[in-house]
C-alpha cells in the first residue's frame, strides 16, 4: 500500500474512532445530568439507608466523570492531524501558559524561572496543539513538586532548531518508570489516564520536532523539546497565543 493509501486508511480510522467517542459521550452526559438530579432529590437524606444511597450516587457520578475525561483525552490523542500552521513566538506561548498556571503554583510556593532567547525565529505550528503539548509538560512539572520548588523554563537556539527545556525540582522518576512514560495508558497518578505525555510526543513529532526526558529520583526531571523553524506559506498569518 502506498503512502497516500495509508494516510486515507488512517484518516478513516481516526474519524471512525472519533465518531464512536462522541456517541459514547452523548449518553454519558445524559447519565451525569440525571445523577445530579437524583442527588438533589436525596440531598436531605436522614436515615442511614438514605445516606448510603447518596454515597453510592456520588461514587457513580465520580466514575462517570472519570470515564468522560478518559474519552476526552483519547480523542485528543487520536485527532492530531491536519495541522493549521501559523508562525508563533514560542516564548510568548510559554509565557501565556505560565501565567495561566501561576495561581495554582503560587499556592504551593512553586517558583517559575524563565531564561529566554529573545532572538529566536518563529516556528510554524498549530497553536492549539502546541499549547496543549506545553501545558501537559508544565502541569506535570508542577504536579511533581508538592511544595517549595522551582520550574526552570529555558529557550535557546540549537543549530538550526529551537530548543525548549523545562526542568523541575520535583520527586523525579526511577529508570523503570521513565522507560514507560510515553506508553499509552501508563500512569503513576491515581486519576491519570496515561495519555498526556503520549499525546504531547505525537504533537511534537507531527511538527517535525523531538522530545527527550531525563529524570532521577529526588533530583527532578528535565524535558527537552526541539522544534524546526519553518517559513509559513503566504496564506498563513502570525498568531499570538491566548488561553
Amino acid at each position: 500500500m502506498n503512502e497516500q493509501g495509508k494516510a486515507q486508511d488512517y484518516a478513516f480510522l481516526t474519524n471512525l474512532v472519533a465518531g464512536l467517542v462522541h456517541e459514547i459521550k452523548n449518553p454519558l452526559t445524559t447519565i451525569n445530568l440525571n445523577l445530579q438530579l437524583l442527588k438533589e432529590d436525596w440531598h436531605d437524606a436522614e436515615s442511614q439507608r438514605e445516606k448510603k444511597t447518596l454515597r453510592k450516587l456520588d461514587v457513580i457520578q465520580t466514575e462517570t466523570q472519570r470515564l468522560k475525561e478518559i474519552l476526552d483525552d483519547f480523542l485528543k490523542f487520536v485527532r492530531i492531524d491536519d495541522l493549521d500552521l501559523k508562525p508563533l513566538d514560542i516564548n510568548a506561548l510559554l509565557d501565556e501558559i505560565v501565567e495561566f498556571l501561576s495561581n495554582e503554583l503560587k499556592q504551593r510556593n512553586v517558583e517559575v524561572i524563565r531564561f529566554y532567547d529573545y532572538n529566536l525565529p518563529r516556528c510554524a505550528v498549530d497553536v492549539k496543539f502546541m499549547k496543549q503539548a506545553f501545558l501537559n509538560i508544565l502541569l506535570n512539572a508542577g504536579q511533581a513538586i508538592e511544595t517549595n520548588g522551582q520550574i526552570m523554563v529555558r529557550t535557546s537556539r540549537d543549530g538550526d532548531r529551537v530548543r525548549v527545556e523545562i526542568t523541575d525540582t520535583g520527586a523525579g522518576m526511577p529508570p523503570e518508570t521513565l522507560a514507560k512514560i510515553f506508553t499509552p495508558w501508563f500512569s503513576t497518578k491515581a486519576s491519570g489516564t496515561g495519555l498526556g505525555l503520549p499525546t504531547t510526543r505525537r504533537i511534537i513529532e507531527e511538527h517535525g520536532g523531538s522530545i527527550q526526558v531525563q529524570s532521577e529520583p529526588q533530583r527532578g526531571t528535565s524535558v527537552v523539546i526541539h522544534l524546526i523553524p519553518r517559513i509559513p506559506q503566504d496564506n498563513e498569518t502570525a498568531e499570538h497565543p491566548t488561553l
